[in-house]
């Protein structure tokens, strides 16, 4: 079933004014509106948070948005500029999130994202990293995913605070609680709807179609059919003229695994040549099948390292292709790398020196199987606090160059977040003679310790006198385990004196 994202950018005209302006542009407190010429009168084409806030609707003139908020920003519209900053934003989507992606003026993008999300760490979690991106640049954001663009846009414009993400096949119930203004009907068409007693989409839909296409044109029927999914929607997915790509069209239709996977193969090896033409690698392939009933699939397969080995880029390429629904035939395929790398030529192995061994091959095979977010290697960071000395680094990245260090012994399994046990102990430097962890009670044979840590100040005020005495104990079955006393024993300032289960030894 297929996913489409709708991310809505409702101040998308100020957004990119303030940003364009730079260090000259006025305080984000300071309300802001466009102007421009309605017919032969000046009047509000898009206003700020803060100006909507003060009463500012689009459409008023702009003697009167004046009058209303004294000290008002007022700067000229420029729709042209905003269209095209919006292709820009489309092309750096295609870039970070999905193969197809358009936009959709005048303030939207929408995306085909399915097979994807595993990439980015779900449907959610990729909605969440799209607003928050955004909204780091200085753009509001609001973000849905559904079924269709329909169901997606609507859902975007009148559900989203900020994302939503609706579960497959229930976009239509959904869709039919919203609005009429939802459809994307033209403004004359939904009044005159609405002058009938039409209120929601769920109305339209519990009549019969065929009364309300004959009073109201196809126009009707078409928006509600992609509002629940049952019309599809092409998208026509923007295509910087930079990006390389290779396209194969067929006579007859191709539906069969193996013949996609040879012609697939005949693609990389041009795409490959292509490559080698301008001295680059690619970092991300696209595989674009447009099936003959205008319905769109993508394959988005990533690389660790830039690569145009054709073999390693077919096999990507090959492992997706179960994921590829031909339906009635594909008649064309694109291949396209929309990031490369410059790559020079080869090197010829040293005769002194032992080979490396390039793991790229295997990053890139179970990355794009459990996706990047997924495969990560471990590395010491420079901190006392338990939790905080290990971060992720990417599996290829260089060494950071710290190492973890101490005589202390660490476990080899460390909790996502420490577990309360019950103690039985004297206080305050002695460790407890038995403990209970998740029902169990254990009796402690042996223990080393305390290892005293200490809060990081800078951090934040609250860790200024906390202390934590860690443990190394062992039970009577011989299992290790980490545990520590928040507090010294003594002082209720540095601690609430209980005790935690952080980690397990081998």
């Amino acid at each position: 079933m297929s996913r489409v994202v709708s991310l809505y950018l409702p101040t998308w005209p100020t957004d990119r004014v303030r940003r364009a302006d730079g260090d000259a542009a006025p305080p984000p407190d300071a309300p802001l509106v466009l102007v421009g010429h309605d017919g032969r009168r000046r009047a509000v084409l898009a206003a700020d948070h803060a100006a909507c806030a003060a009463g500012i609707r689009v459409g008023m003139t702009a003697t009167q948005a004046q009058v209303l908020v004294p000290g008002l920003v007022l700067n000229d519209a420029q729709p042209e500029g905003d269209r095209d900053a919006l292709e820009r934003l489309a092309v750096w989507m295609l870039r970070r999130y999905a193969p197809i992606v358009a936009a959709d003026p005048p303030d939207g993008l929408v995306m085909d994202t399915t097979g994807a999300d595993h990439l980015h760490g779900g449907d959610a979690a990729m909605l969440a990293g799209m607003v928050e991106r955004l909204a780091e640049a200085g753009v509001s954001a609001r973000a849905a995913i559904a079924d269709s663009w329909g169901a997606a846009h609507a859902l975007a414009r009148h559900v989203a605070c900020p994302i939503h993400v609706s579960s497959p096949g229930e976009s239509a119930r959904e869709a039919a609680a919203l609005p009429l203004v939802a459809l994307r009907l033209p403004a004359a068409l939904t009044t005159t709807l609405g002058t009938l007693g039409f209120e929601r989409i769920g109305d339209l839909l519990a009549k019969p179609r065929a009364p309300l296409i004959l009073r109201f044109g196809p126009e009707l029927d078409r928006r509600l059919d992609q509002a629940t999914g049952r019309m599809s929607e092409p998208i026509n997915p923007v295509r910087p003229p930079e990006m390389i790509e290779v396209r194969r069209a067929f006579a007859e239709p191709i539906a069969a695994p193996e013949t996609i996977a040879r012609y697939i193969g005949k693609l990389v090896v041009r795409l490959c040549e292509a490559l080698e033409t301008k001295g680059t690698g690619a970092r991300r392939l696209d595989l674009i099948c447009a099936r003959v009933d205008n319905h769109v699939q993508a394959v988005r397969v990533g690389l660790a390292r830039p690569s145009r080995d054709v073999r390693r880029l077919t096999r990507l390429l090959c492992d997706k292709i179960e994921t590829i629904e031909p339906g009635f035939g594909i008649d064309m395929l694109t291949l396209a790398a929309p990031i490369v790398a410059p790559m020079g030529p080869g090197q010829t192995v040293s005769l002194i020196d032992p080979a490396t061994p390039d793991l790229s091959g295997l990053v890139d095979l179970l990355a794009n199987r459990v996706g990047a977010h997924g495969l990560y290697r471990a590395t010491p960071l420079q901190s006392d606090v338990p939790e905080r000395a290990v971060g992720r680094l990417a599996p290829l990245a260089p060494a950071c160059g710290t190492d973890w260090t101490g005589r202390w012994p660490r476990p080899s399994r460390l909790l996502t977040s420490p577990e309360m046990i019950q103690t039985v102990a004297l206080l305050p430097d002695h460790p407890p003679v038995a403990f209970t962890w998740r029902g169990v009670r254990r009796r402690v044979a042996r223990a080393d310790g305390p290892e005293r840590v200490f809060g990081e100040w800078w951090r934040r005020d609250a860790e200024l006198e906390a202390v934590r005495d860690y443990f190394v104990v062992e039970d009577d079955a011989g299992e290790r385990f980490w545990i520590y006393r928040a507090g010294d024993g003594e002082d209720p300032a540095t601690g609430s004196h209980r005790w935690f289960l952080h980690g397990l030894f081998a």
